[in-house]
């Protein structure tokens, strides 16, 4: 009887748990059978859902509850707290796996080349959106000093960004936040935010409900100047031609024409302001200077040359998340991707045998998190194409208790999905007292401890 496909998965975020449960819903599933093991480096599953989504966000977190009927099933096993390329290599994974597909995600901020971009209070978002959803491997502490804060980007993430940013702690405290992250937000100065966009209202890459939900606060006061409302030819043909476009113009309209309200914190959106230089003085952030931009006819913007300073003692910039290099395997910089062809890693021009991608290391950070199954569906139709086809590696130990031999013998003390579990209600035994439904852990020690993993010292 022909023994199941042994398939590697390397990160547990969406993308790849999307990619398991497509493999679960194919046809080999029956015959010859799959066997998955998800490796995740962080002692969780589900990557970006726990580290990339806005703690007051809970709508998209319930996304997990579908992802755990996926982690529950009996063909895959979870592997957390490995890190490929420390732990695990190209070769080992070879070694167990019949294939192996990167769904590693991405979590580091792509650059922005404007002078003074490297000043002390100039961030990336990605780093705050670490520190605020409680990343083990970030500093506990983040400087919220500044009283008024720039935000460099129109999409999902600088709202995130702006949104936490002039919220009150205490709006914050129903939510997992961790302790450390509610102190430090409780001492944040911050009474005014600057969201700049370089094109206009049309251009926007926000999400109309996460645009609407700035609104809801009792503490946030949105303000859109009404000369930054504008629109050409392009922009028009934007809004036929895409819904959510055209809820997000038309909100930005209604906000641009109300009066001014009393809340305490002011989110201004800006648009047609393209960043030009953070200004320093003493080696820190002291302003903002962006060039005024206008519509050339197509939706795209070019500049008018007058220019302004902004009083902001902070800058975060949102221009888009880079996925890392990853050992072994090709990578272009310039897009942060893998190159492959429909999910095949290619190298030299050739498919890396029985190696594929899928999610934002696949196709680069764009879309939203619903996107990445039909990435993942590709790249398992290849995958089974090719065991069809018979171009699969033969590994050598395809047995399922050879992983956990070797990483055992190597000394990596591995979570798993029932380690999953004891660490989620510890987490919900932590907000209990509180009346919150969990209390995010952030010293990867004491996951692993709750997770049920026995430390060296202990």
């Amino acid at each position: 009887m022909p023994r199941p496909i042994r398939v590697a998965i390397v990160g547990a975020g969406p993308a790849g748990i999307y990619a398991a449960d497509a493999l679960l819903k194919s046809e080999v599933a029956t015959e010859p059978g799959v066997s998955i093991d998800l490796f995740e480096r962080m002692p969780a599953p589900f990557g970006l859902i726990r580290y990339g989504v806005a703690p007051d966000h809970p709508r998209i977190k319930g996304i997990v509850s579908a992802l755990n009927q996926v982690l529950d099933k009996p063909q895959i096993r979870l592997f957390g707290n490995v890190d490929y390329g420390t732990d695990l290599t190209l070769d080992d994974l070879h070694r167990f796996y019949d294939a192996v597909v990167f769904s590693t995600g991405a979590d580091a901020d792509r650059a922005l080349d404007i002078p003074g971009i490297g000043l002390d209070g100039s961030y990336g978002a990605a780093d705050f959106v670490s520190w605020y959803d409680g990343h083990p491997d970030v500093p506990r502490t983040w400087p919220l000093e500044a009283e008024k804060v720039a935000v460099l980007g129109v999409g999902n993430v600088a709202l995130d960004v702006a949104r936490i940013l002039a919220k009150t702690a205490d709006e914050l405290l129903p939510t997992e936040i961790p302790p450390n992250v509610h102190a430090g937000l409780a001492a944040n100065k911050a009474v005014e935010i600057h969201v700049f966009g370089r094109r206009g209202p049309a251009q926007a890459k926000f999400s109309p409900m996460e645009l609407r939900e700035l609104d809801h606060s009792p503490t946030i006061e949105v303000i859109v100047n009404p000369e930054d409302i504008d629109y050409d030819d392009g922009s028009i043909a934007t809004r036929r031609g895409n819904k959510q476009a055209d809820m997000v113009a038309s909100t930005l309209e209604n906000w641009a024409i109300r009066d001014v309200g009393d809340r305490p914190h002011k989110l201004f959106l800006h648009f047609f302001e393209s960043p030009v230089e953070v200004l320093g003085a003493d080696g820190k952030v002291v302003g903002l200077r962006t060039e005024r931009t206008e519509l050339d006819g197509t939706g795209n913007v070019k500049g008018t040359g007058t220019y302004q300073d902004w009083d902001v003692q902070s800058v975060y910039r949102a221009v888009g998340y880079l996925s890392q290099e990853l050992a072994k395997l090709p990578f272009d910089t310039l897009s942060g991707t893998v190159p492959h062809q429909a999910g095949r890693v290619i190298e030299g021009g050739q498919h890396l045998p029985s190696t594929y991608v899928t999610g934002w290391i696949k196709r680069g950070p764009v879309g939203l998190i619903g996107h990445t199954k039909g990435d993942a569906n590709e790249t398992v139709a290849c995958l089974i194409e090719d065991f069809r086809a018979g171009a699969l590696r033969s590994p050598e130990a395809p047995e399922q208790d050879a992983i956990v031999a070797h990483l055992t013998a190597n000394g990596v003390g591995y979570t798993t999905w029932d380690g999953w579990k004891l660490l989620d209600a510890y987490e919900r035994a932590l907000g209990e007292p509180q009346d919150r439904e969990r209390v995010k852990v952030v010293e990867r020690a004491e996951m692993l401890r709750a997770s049920g993993v026995t430390l060296p010292q202990e």
